[in-house]
Order: structure tokens, then C-alpha cells, then sequence
């Protein structure tokens, strides 16, 4: 039975990533070891990420920037746009105060 991708786990999502990237790795005819040069990376690193390992955000950006693939960084961190009749409510409500809580006896 598949998932859907709401309800997959971390680790399935490390592997789906993980089975993406191998996959770009091979359709530009890249090894391991020349991805990991031209990111400037260790080995070691690309078959981690490769195989659903845990990976440092550092070490996806760089092998997704040689892969050409940092469309994927935008759909991740889209730039929310604030629209201005949403600003004039915000700035027409009075500020929040605090409450302040008495000792009790």
C-alpha cells in the first residue's frame, strides 16, 4: 500500500529525497566521488544523503546547486508577501498587553 506524502515518515522522506538525488546523479552521468568534488563535499557525504542518512542542510543546498536543482530550495522557502489591507489591520489594532499575575497568598 503507498503512503501518501502527508503522512510519510521522516526517514521516508530521507529516502525519497535520497532515491531523487541518486537518480539526478545518474542522468548527468555523475559518480559519487564527482559529485562530491564539485560540491565540495566528502564522499562519504553524497552516499549518505543518496541513501536516506541524515544530512546537513549544507550538504543538500551544494549537491542540489550541482545538480541544477535549486528550484527545489525555492518551492521550500517560498516568499510570503504581505498584503498591504492586511498590514492596515495589523497596524490598527491596539498593541497586546501583558497580564500580570499577582502572587497568590
Amino acid at each position: 500500500m503507498v503512503q501518501s506524502q502527508e503522512h510519510k515518515t521522516v526517514e521516508e522522506w530521507q529516502m525519497t529525497l535520497g532515491n531523487c538525488i541518486r537518480m539526478l546523479r545518474l542522468q548527468k552521468n555523475l559518480d559519487q566521488k564527482e559529485l562530491a568534488l564539485r560540491s565540495g563535499i566528502s564522499h562519504s557525504s553524497v552516499r549518505r544523503l543518496e541513501t536516506g542518512q541524515p544530512s546537513s542542510t549544507e550538504t543538500l543546498i551544494r549537491v542540489l546547486r550541482i545538480l541544477g536543482k535549486t528550484d527545489w530550495l525555492e518551492s521550500l522557502a517560498p516568499s510570503i508577501d504581505i498584503n498591504p489591507l492586511q498590514m492596515a489591520k495589523l497596524a490598527s489594532k491596539a498593541p497586546r498587553q501583558r497580564v500580570y499575575k499577582g502572587k497568590i497568598k
